[in-house]
């Protein structure tokens, strides 16, 4: 099976990778997606890489980088506006970028075109928001089957429809989907063990953290971080502070951003952290956060919801709280007893590198793509 995985990365990722190694840009395309994979960013090549070893031909495509999709267009003398190539990276936000990026001329194309190139069984999209509808249509007529992954507020519905399948890490997506004459799959993520040596040795020095995102989508989030800022010792490692009011807390305890590597040492870092879900999840456990948190062995403490029991195993892998005073409870407990927390922590992280990786979950995946493409052949 050939396999084309397309993705995009955070602008601000972007920026400060290529800013930290000046020369890349001028590197060959291969060795910018090289370099990239090797970051550990988002799902990385935590797909590709497993695919790969049950037997696929797969390709990584970032379709917002544009120093890498211009050294592409450049190797295969692919038309490239090159406007379009000294555009700042701050163009190219997620989740909702696909009207704007779409009309941006070259990086759609390019996209375009280098799926036509390899000519995938299976064109496989993490970001549902950069294909427009239009785009897809014309994919299909040389790609035998396109599905999308999602776990995060929906695109215009026209952006939806064209996809063969969507899977989603959001059990409640799939009937929604299925009403909309979708077909849809429950598809979890994970954690990849590559992490690990990514990271190597790193001291537990952080008593308790917060490591994520504050934005829009996490709104009911903020009065949680908040309480916990004033009553713990709590740590906060991430983007979007500087949209807080500077009266909140969080901005007093807050060490800045972190990507990829930086991201996963901040979580190895700490001997407790706290998650939460963005809105969208609603009342289902969810988010990148449960297993990388887990399988760099730090104690996760995160909101109860109703599938977490499926995942983890409950006040033995991990901790859950109902409300901000609790979650404060229970990160004072832990911390006044280690010895506890270390043995969630170390059950969690057993049952994530046990159940919940990456590799599993692409020995998963195989037999989805195999029944789909029966399905459209």
């Amino acid at each position: 099976m050939k396999i084309a995985i397309f993705d995009t990365y955070y602008a601000r990722f972007l920026s400060r990778f290529y800013a930290a190694r000046r020369r890349l840009s001028k590197s060959g395309s291969s060795e910018q997606t090289d370099a990239l994979l090797a970051a550990g960013f988002g799902t990385s090549d935590f797909y590709s890489r497993h695919l790969k070893e049950l037997g696929c031909d797969v390709i990584d495509i970032i379709g917002n980088c544009v120093p890498l999709q211009s050294a592409w267009a450049q190797e295969h003398n692919e038309p490239f506006s090159p406007w379009a190539m000294k555009l700042p990276h701050r163009f190219f936000r997620l989740p909702y970028i696909g009207s704007r990026l779409a009309a941006l001329p070259g990086l759609l194309e390019v996209a375009m075109a280098r799926v036509r190139t390899f000519k995938p069984d299976v064109l496989y999209c993490q970001d549902l928001s950069f294909f427009p509808p239009h785009a897809l249509a014309e994919l299909k007529k040389t790609v035998p089957l396109i599905v999308g992954q999602i776990a995060c507020p929906l695109p215009p519905d026209g952006f939806l429809h064209p996809y063969d399948l969507i899977l989603t890490s959001f059990p409640h997506f799939v009937p929604r989907f299925h009403e909309m004459g979708i077909k849809s799959e429950y598809f979890r993520i994970g954690f990849d063990t590559r992490v690990l040596d990514i990271i190597g040795d790193v001291p537990r020095d952080v008593p308790v953290s917060f490591v994520g995102g504050i934005s829009r989508h996490h709104g009911k989030a903020i009065p949680l971080l908040e309480h916990l800022a004033n009553t713990t010792p709590i740590q906060f490692f991430g983007y979007g502070s500087r949209t807080l009011p500077r009266s909140s807390p969080i901005r007093k305890r807050h060490n800045g951003e972190v990507w990829g590597p930086d991201m996963y040492r901040a979580l190895a870092r700490s001997r407790i952290t706290v998650n939460r879900h963005i809105n969208v999840a609603e009342n289902n456990a969810n988010n990148m956060r449960l297993y990388e948190a887990t399988g760099v062995g730090a104690l996760l403490i995160t909101d109860r919801k109703d599938n977490l029991g499926e995942i983890f195993d409950v006040g033995k892998e991990v901790v859950a709280y109902s409300n901000p005073e609790e979650a404060a409870e229970l990160v004072r407990y832990y911390i006044d007893h280690p010895d506890e927390a270390e043995a969630i922590a170390k059950a969690g992280q057993a049952r994530t590198l046990k159940d919940h990786t990456y590799k599993a979950r692409m020995e998963e995946l195989m037999p989805i793509l195999k029944r789909y493409l029966e399905i459209q052949g």
